[in-house]
């Protein structure tokens, strides 16, 4: 297990239990679209290596993460899970960045693989943003939840429906803003057909969460926030 010290502000990495190297190497890796061939290319070593490394637990040596971290154009931080216990966004940011709109097709692009949106409401205490598992499907976003929650309080109501990402090893992110109606779909066929195809498996459990609410949207904004300048080249979002 390791225990890397940053040498910043910023907090220490570890201790990392053996496998979760691997498993956010997987996960970097298909953030951008490479083969355990191609990552091993990129660092010098074998791709059987890559491989055992992405599905076996075992630990890892600290210049191997740090090889690892160049090949994934990320840092060794990320790859030992520094700070995945504070909020994001405590890296520095780029040196000339650069903040542009995006279109309405990339901003369904960014939301196209699913995961976790917030969704803003009001509520009888005051606004809330909440998390959900969601998916898109035919220009909307659907998530289950069950009744009573307050994720179902949005039925009948306008919310804002907020996605985001920041790679702060790159220094960019982007954010997408949806904002339409929330209404529960009540069609049983949809909801079988959602069930087998676009269901977004809730972190929280499966149990009791059987109301599909799918917002569609009246606006759909997006922001990315990108370094520019030199050695910046094909690093952008």
């Amino acid at each position: 297990m390791f225990m890397f010290s940053t040498g910043s502000r910023y907090p220490q990495a570890g201790p990392t239990g053996p496998g979760d190297v691997g498993r956010r190497v997987a996960h970097r890796r298909e953030q951008l679209g490479l083969t355990a061939a191609e990552v091993a290319d990129r660092a010098g070593m074998a791709a059987n290596y890559i491989e055992y490394l992405e599905s076996c637990p075992d630990t890892v040596e600290t210049g191997t993460v740090t090889r690892l971290a160049g090949a994934l154009d990320t840092s060794v931080r990320y790859l030992l899970g520094g700070g995945l216990d504070g909020p994001p966004g405590q890296g520095a940011p780029a040196a000339v960045p650069v903040l542009a709109e995006l279109e309405p097709w990339e901003c369904w692009a960014k939301l196209a693989p699913g995961g976790v949106g917030r969704v803003a409401l009001t509520t009888p205490d005051g606004p809330r943003v909440i998390p959900v598992n969601y998916r898109t499907l035919d220009g909307a976003v659907l998530y289950r939840t069950r009744a009573g929650s307050t994720p179902a309080r949005a039925l009948g109501h306008t919310v804002a429906f907020e996605v985001d990402h920041l790679d702060e090893a790159l220094s960019h992110g982007w954010s997408v803003l949806l904002v339409g109606p929330a209404r529960q779909v009540t069609e049983a066929e949809s909801v079988v057909w959602f069930g087998r195809h676009a269901d977004p498996r809730p972190w929280v459990g499966d149990e009791a969460r059987d109301i599909w609410v799918r917002i569609s949207p009246r606006s759909i904004t997006g922001r990315v926030i990108r370094a520019d300048g030199p050695g910046a080249a094909g690093r952008r979002p």
